[in-house]
């Protein structure tokens, strides 16, 4: 008998599907403490959860038995994975099970807010009858853009496409040769945001895209441009978005997501509300949705147990233990490696080459190849890249992986390079574990340097010349930024140096900003770990 413990509420045919298998024995425990649920956990050999319950690091101290853990939904916050990984456990989620509702919840609001549907219904139940003032627009002919070609941005795209719609997107992550046979044609950010009539989003929050849409970019878009977001809060700043329909730039805003849920201090409640629609947060809410998560997730987490096909798992695949722990080092390392050389380089990524020398060999190649494209994967899905769909996602972009070994000796006992390809350029990342298991990046294309990838770094190029360092140090100083350590690459043919500067706290886009302008910087990227 395996014994599942479900911590958080669960649709109930979900709790019904559990109940039903012989060789299951379920309990339902909502609402306990982190001590209550550390207590408990210790009997049972699976964890189902929703958001509710926090696994962390003292939840999980004491459990021998516990193999899986699953979570109905997508984000992971809420469950300490480096810990989970070295005990062993699988933690797993369920990326695609909301994709079909976010994206028709999306339809609903660009039909509502092209047609004034939900102010007309008020204004006709309030027995007024404005025709003349609920005028609407139509779809055909109109150009969508769509921030994000991931699952979601993708159904959008073949949706409104029956509509008569143009589709222009953006996605890094997305070959412009795949897009095409979508029938999207792919661009920048700032291309698609300066020709869309209406403009959607459906990326994951992170330093990329917080604040993606400010009013620099309101400001370039066409007069009149209609804006939808359901995908997070913070992508859109909610006080330049207020501005915008204020002013009449921004005809109309659709919102299912907001930066503080609830919203009720947000800058949009000072709009006239005939100029958008907000509702709290649903594009998941649907009878489908809830069914689909909870029984998806009861399905994976029996398998896993059974010893079936493991799906969506966030951390690692079944293996045993022992090597888990040798590996993990290699695994952090290489995601590492490959987030942070697609943090580093501009275009649409066409493939990827993991090359390996040394003891690292003799370990599964292929999952640490997994864990470089999961990295590089990462900026752009956000927790929906796993170690079971980080392979086919790259797939469904068009981005090919390949994986080489080399016996060509070097300086180091083992060595990992991660090399990406776009259709601009080539970055490739070179990375290396110390005495200590300490990883290290020790190299970036042709230049030597020596630094820890830690949470907040930022990589320069300059030309070689004196002074640069100390400009960058002093911007860094005045804004209160603290440099936790620094390395420099020189490539005197070229006459290029690059800086790779990691700091202690979060760096506002505007000190970016700042190190760009400094005389002789001719590239700057802004890299979070």
């Amino acid at each position: 008998m395996y014994k599942i413990l479900v911590s958080d509420k669960l649709a109930e045919d979900a709790i019904k599907l559990l109940q039903g298998e012989k060789d299951i024995e379920a309990t339902v425990k909502v609402g306990m403490t982190e001590e209550q649920l550390a207590e408990e956990l210790v009997n049972y050999d699976g964890l189902i959860i929703r958001s509710a319950s926090k696994v962390t690091a003292k939840v999980l101290e004491k459990v021998k038995k516990l193999k899986v853990i699953g979570r109905a939904g997508v984000g992971l916050d809420n469950v300490d994975i480096p810990v989970a990984t070295n005990k062993g456990v699988i933690v797993m989620n369920t990326p695609d099970a909301n994709t079909l509702s976010t994206a028709e919840q999306t339809i609903a609001l660009l039909m509502s807010m092209a047609r004034n549907t939900p102010q007309a219904d008020a204004s006709l139940k309030a027995k007024k009858w404005d025709r003349n003032k609920f005028v609407g627009m139509e779809l055909y002919g109109k150009t969508l853009g769509v921030i994000g070609l991931g699952r979601i941005g993708t159904e959008v795209s073949k949706r409104m496409m029956a509509f008569g719609m143009k589709i222009v997107g953006f996605d890094p992550f997305m070959t412009k040769e795949k897009a095409e046979t979508l029938g999207i044609e792919t661009m920048s950010v700032a291309e698609v945001i300066k020709i869309a009539d209406i403009i959607t989003f459906h990326v994951p929050l992170n330093k990329e895209t917080k604040d993606m849409i400010t009013a620099k970019q309101i400001a370039t878009m066409k007069d009149g441009v209609m804006i939808i977001n359901c995908a997070r809060g913070g992508i859109v700043n909610e006080k330049d978005l207020a501005d915008g329909l204020k002013s009449g730039k921004v005809k109309r805003a659709a919102l299912d997501v907001f930066e503080k849920e609830p919203p009720f201090d947000s800058e949009l409640f000072t709009v006239d509300p005939n100029l958008i629609v907000m509702v709290p947060h649903l594009g998941a809410s649907t009878v489908e949705a809830q069914e689909s998560v909870g029984r998806v997730i009861v399905e994976q987490v029996i398998d896993a147990l059974r010893g079936k096909l493991i799906k969506n798992a966030v951390n690692i695949p079944a293996i045993d233990p022992e090597i888990l722990r040798e590996m993990q080092p290699f695994l952090t390392m290489n995601e590492k490696l490959g987030s942070f050389a697609a943090q580093t380089i501009e275009g649409n990524i066409k493939n990827v080459t993991v090359e390996y020398s040394g003891v690292v060999t003799k370990y599964s190649l292929k999952l640490l190849t997994i864990a470089a494209v999961k990295g590089m994967l990462m900026p752009a899905v956000g927790d929906s890249a796993n170690y079971v769909n980080a392979f086919p996602i790259a797939k469904e972009r068009g981005i090919e992986v390949v994986e080489k070994t080399t016996t060509v000796v070097s300086d180091y006992p083992n060595l990992v390079s991660v090399t990406i390809e776009t259709d601009k350029e080539k970055r490739r990342v070179f990375g290396t574990l110390n005495v200590k298991n300490e990883a290290r990046i020790v190299g970036i294309d042709k230049f030597e340097i020596e630094i820890a990838p830690e949470k907040n770094m930022i990589l320069y190029k300059n030309n070689d010349k004196p002074g640069i360092i100390g400009r960058v140090g002093t911007i860094l100083g005045t804004n209160n930024i603290n440099i936790a350590s620094f390395a420099l690459g020189r490539n005197k043919e070229d006459k290029i140096a690059l800086g790779v500067v990691t700091v202690d706290n979060e760096v506002p886009k505007d000190v970016i900003e700042s190190i760009k302008n400094v005389e002789n910087v001719v590239e700057i990227k802004y890299i979070t770990l």
